[in-house]
């Protein structure tokens, strides 16, 4: 999709629609659920996955030749699927997005995954990567960042990144900090969303000011912390989780500013 509405990209991309559940960020999966109101019934391992048509495919190529003439562009891939999902109907879409992002060399591609231990599998690039991709994978805890971010570590991209979205808990980044090229954080939306705590935006924030590694606040989501709205509206619910209150406005309202700024930092190439 040219010109997306995700803040950190200029297009979005997607050679095939479904993915399976694997964390608690997956729990209220946005793109399942917009999936479900477009009648593709494509989540889960039995499910199939939604192919998209050769015209489609054309659309980056004419990206890349604008982007020639006026300056590069991002391309998000992909938001309604997981590039690196193990499946065996997906090798071949898989081989043929590779050639696409040679073939691009004026749009820098980010691929973010929850599956990092599975890149250096799927991919035809050992130690020399094209300089046009970013991966990222997906850290919204702990339990995932111990588990993902060595392994994000440990791939040869030339901008390795996260997304802290949802992001569940206060997180500690400390460890690996050094490694990366970009940091971006957010909250939930949706109806069962789950409300982030200011301080561990903050904490997120901080740890990449004292880095030098760029930083993206996304969003509140859903939910805010009701100290930080001046004018709330009428909220469709107020609630105390982590021992703070929050309230819920939708997305729109509690907008994207962290401590008066719009945090849109990008990684300097």
């Amino acid at each position: 999709m040219r010109d997306s509405k995700i803040e950190w990209t200029d297009h979005t991309f997607n050679p095939w629609w479904g993915c399976t559940k694997v964390s608690e960020a997956c729990r209220n999966c946005y793109a399942e659920a917009w999936a479900k109101r477009t009648g593709h019934l494509v989540w889960g391992y039995q499910a199939p996955r939604r192919t998209l048509s050769d015209q489609y495919w054309k659309q980056p190529l004419v990206w890349d030749k604008e982007a020639k003439t006026f300056g590069r562009k991002r391309v998000f891939c992909a938001s309604m699927a997981d590039v690196f999902e193990w499946r065996k109907d997906l090798l071949k879409p898989r081989e043929r997005l590779w050639l696409l992002i040679e073939n691009t060399p004026n749009l820098d591609w980010l691929l973010l995954t929850k599956r990092p231990h599975l890149v250096k599998r799927l991919v035809p690039w050992d130690e020399k990567w094209p300089d046009n991709i970013w991966i990222g994978t997906t850290v919204e805890d702990n339990v995932s960042a111990q588990e993902r971010i060595p392994k994000l570590l440990d791939i040869n991209a030339k901008v390795k990144f996260l997304s802290c979205e949802p992001l569940l808990e206060s997180l500690d980044l400390s460890t690996w900090i050094h490694g990366i090229s970009w940091v971006i954080t957010g909250g939930e939306t949706g109806p069962y969303a789950r409300p982030t705590s200011a301080s561990w935006f903050r904490e997120i924030r901080d740890i990449c000011i004292a880095h030098d590694v760029p930083f993206h606040f996304k969003q509140w989501g859903d939910w805010s912390p009701l100290e930080e709205m001046d004018n709330p509206g009428k909220p469709s619910k107020i609630e105390t989780w982590y021992g703070e209150q929050f309230i819920k406005v939708g997305k729109k309202k509690t907008g994207r500013m962290l401590d008066q700024i719009f945090w849109n930092q990008l990684p300097v190439l």
